[in-house]
């Protein structure tokens, strides 16, 4: 998935999302372990759209936390 589409996705989609990644990266790394692992490029990739589900998840809890904020001002 790239940028565009991840922002798209609601809170809930990106918890679920970032989840089904960890689970990914944990069995590429249980893969490289047992020298199974056919393309380590994966592993790169894989830790890379964590972390940038992880920082939409953040930005999207920044605006929540600003909006709230400012409604009770």
């Amino acid at each position: 998935m790239d940028l565009k589409e991840l922002r798209q996705l609601t809170a809930p989609e990106l918890a679920e999302k970032s989840q089904q990644l960890t689970q990914e990266l944990f069995n590429l790394r249980f893969q490289m372990g047992t020298g199974r692992l056919e393309n380590p490029m994966q592993l790169r990739k894989t830790k890379r759209s964590i972390a940038q589900v992880k920082t939409i998840q953040r930005e999207l809890a920044q605006v929540e936390s600003t909006s709230t904020t400012a409604k009770g001002a």
